[in-house]
């Protein structure tokens, strides 16, 4: 009677979920509330996935001058109620600040993406499910894919 119980239960999550990326690997993840947008991608299968790391790069395309600029803002990590499954919400992004720096005389401002800087950015590899992350508004999503090397150091007792 137990197993007849949970059948139908697996037999949902197994429906929802789609190797593919299609509309139904949505399904587990909230719709972004109103003034956020819902950005997702996945990173391929490896052979080593506890060897590699995903950098969620979240930033806004903006005008620049000679000096650094950055937003400030901390993505935090939650979970789809009823699947387990991770996804990412930048709440706030303060900013942009920048350095003060003087630029040269005649320098024009430049195009570039202005990242968002804080905590929980760097995550776990998992190519089983997508990343999906919700951020403001304006702000969009890349990510970078970090791998360790065969180099191993040693630590030294003292």
């Amino acid at each position: 009677m137990r197993a007849a119980y949970l059948f139908p239960l697996l037999a949902a999550m197994v429906t929802h979920h789609t190797a593919a990326g299609g509309a139904d690997e949505m399904a587990p993840y909230p719709v972004a509330d109103a003034g956020f947008v819902r950005m997702v991608f996945r990173v391929p299968e490896v052979e080593n996935e506890a060897d590699r790391r995903v950098e969620i790069i979240v930033g806004r395309t903006l005008m620049v001058d000679c000096n650094r600029v950055w937003f400030g803002g901390d993505l935090e990590q939650r979970v789809a109620q009823g699947w387990g499954y991770p996804y990412f919400v930048l709440p706030r992004a303060v900013g942009p600040a920048s350095t003060r720096m003087a630029c040269p005389p005649g320098e024009e401002k430049t195009e570039a993406f202005v990242q968002v800087q804080g905590r929980g950015f760097i995550q776990p590899y998992n190519s089983r499910l997508p990343i999906v992350t919700y951020v403001p508004e304006g702000f969009s999503v890349r990510y970078r894919i970090w791998a360790a090397g065969d180099d191993i150091g040693h630590a030294e007792a003292r």
